[in-house]
C-alpha cells in the first residue's frame, strides 16, 4: 500500500452459523447473531442482527427472517454480503476522502469445499475487502485459548458450534487429523423442542428451546451445582391454548444424551486416527474444548469419563475462534502459512 498504508483497515471475521463477531483494534466491536430480516414482497433487507432475530418466529406474511449460513458455509449470497456490509458498518470506521481498504482474517470451518471457501470470499470482496485471508475454525480456537499451535507438540481441540462440531488434532502449526461433524448446539435446541412436544405435549419455539438449553441444559444428570427448575411457556398440543410447565436438567440431560453421544463417537474416532506420538502429547496435554456447546453443563466431566483424558473448557469458549482469528490477523506474518 505505500504511502496509502494508513488508509488500511484490519478486521477479523468469525463467520458463523449462529453468531458472528467481528474484532477491530484488539476488540470484539460486533457480536451479533447471524441473521437476517427481509420483506418478502420487495426483498429489500429490513433487520441484521438482533433486531432480525427479535422477530425470529414472530413474523407475518409479508416478512421473513434468514440465516444467510447453514452448516458454517454461505447458503444465501445475497443475504450473506448484506449481512456482512452492515456488521462492518456497525464498527463504525470513519472514512475521510478515500474510503478505507479493508484487510480481512475470516474464519472458516475446516471441513468446507473449495467452491464453498470461494463463496465466503466473493461475500466478502462484495462488501467492501480488499485483501481476504481464511483461518480454520479449530486453528483459530487453538490459537485463541493461548496454545502454542507452531510448537512440535500434539494439541486436541473439539469447536462445537452452532451447527457443526469441529474436532481436530493441531501440531506444528497445522491441522494433522480433523473430524467435522453436523451435531451441535441447533442440535440440541431441536432435541428439546422435540422432547417437549412428545413427553409434556408442548410446542415451543427455536428461541424458547435455545433459552432453556442456557437455563438448564446439561449433558449429564448428577450435577454438583445444579441450576433451578425453569418455567416453560408453549402452546398445549391438545387444546391449542398457551400453558406452562417447569422442567429440571435432568428430564433435559435425558433428552440431549443422544446428541452428546455421537460428539462422543468423533472424537473417540479422531483420537484412533491421531498419531502415536500426538497421542502421548494429547495424553500430558488433555483435550480443550471451545464454542457455545461447551458451555453445557457437565460435557467436560461427561468427555473426562468416556476418554479418561483431563478436559479444558476455554476461558469465554464463545469467542475463542474469535479471538483466535483477531491474533493471527494482528501476528499477520507470523501466522502466514495458517492462513489460507
Amino acid at each position: 500500500m505505500g504511502l496509502f498504508s494508513f488508509l488500511t483497515k484490519e478486521i477479523a471475521i468469525d463467520l458463523g452459523t449462529a453468531n458472528t463477531i467481528i474484532i477491530y483494534n484488539d476488540k470484539v466491536i460486533v457480536d451479533e447473531p447471524s441473521i437476517v430480516a427481509l420483506e418478502r414482497n420487495t426483498g429489500k433487507i429490513i433487520a441484521v442482527g438482533k433486531k432480525a432475530m427479535m422477530m425470529h418466529g414472530k413474523t407475518h406474511e409479508n416478512i421473513k427472517t434468514i440465516r444467510p449460513l447453514r452448516d458454517g458455509v454461505i447458503a444465501d449470497f445475497q443475504s450473506a454480503e448484506y449481512m456482512i456490509r452492515e456488521m462492518i458498518k456497525m464498527i463504525g470506521i470513519k472514512s475521510t476522502f478515500f474510503p478505507p481498504a479493508l484487510r480481512m482474517v475470516i474464519c472458516i470451518p475446516s471441513g468446507i469445499t473449495e467452491v464453498e471457501e470461494r463463496a465466503v470470499k466473493d461475500s466478502a470482496e462484495q462488501a467492501g475487502a480488499k485483501e481476504i485471508k481464511l483461518i480454520h475454525e479449530p486453528m483459530a480456537a487453538a490459537i485463541g485459548i493461548g496454545i502454542d499451535v507452531l510448537e512440535p507438540t500434539g494439541n486436541m481441540i473439539i469447536d462445537i458450534g452452532g451447527v457443526t462440531s469441529e474436532i481436530a488434532v493441531i501440531a506444528l502449526g497445522g491441522i494433522v487429523n480433523n473430524t467435522s461433524i453436523r451435531i451441535a448446539g441447533d442440535d440440541f435446541n431441536a432435541d428439546i423442542e422435540e422432547y417437549m412436544r412428545k413427553q409434556h405435549n408442548i410446542i415451543i419455539g427455536e428461541r424458547t428451546a435455545e433459552r432453556i438449553k442456557i437455563e438448564v441444559g446439561a449433558a449429564i444428570t448428577e450435577l454438583d451445582n445444579p441450576p433451578d427448575d425453569y418455567a416453560v411457556h408453549g402452546r398445549d398440543m391438545l387444546t391449542g391454548i398457551p400453558k406452562e410447565i417447569i422442567v429440571n436438567y435432568k428430564e433435559i440431560a435425558g433428552c440431549l444424551d443422544k446428541s452428546i453421544s455421537k460428539i462422543e463417537a468423533a472424537v473417540l474416532n479422531a483420537l484412533e486416527k491421531t498419531p502415536p506420538e500426538l497421542s502421548a502429547d494429547i495424553f500430558r496435554t488433555g483435550i480443550y474444548v471451545a464454542g457455545g456447546g461447551s458451555m453445557l453443563r457437565g460435557l467436560d466431566k461427561r468427555l473426562h469419563h468416556k476418554t479418561k483424558l483431563s478436559v479444558h473448557v476455554a476461558e469465554d469458549p464463545l469467542r475463542a475462534v474469535a479471538r483466535g482469528t483477531g491474533i493471527a490477523l494482528k501476528n499477520y506474518d507470523k501466522f502466514t502459512f495458517l492462513i489460507k
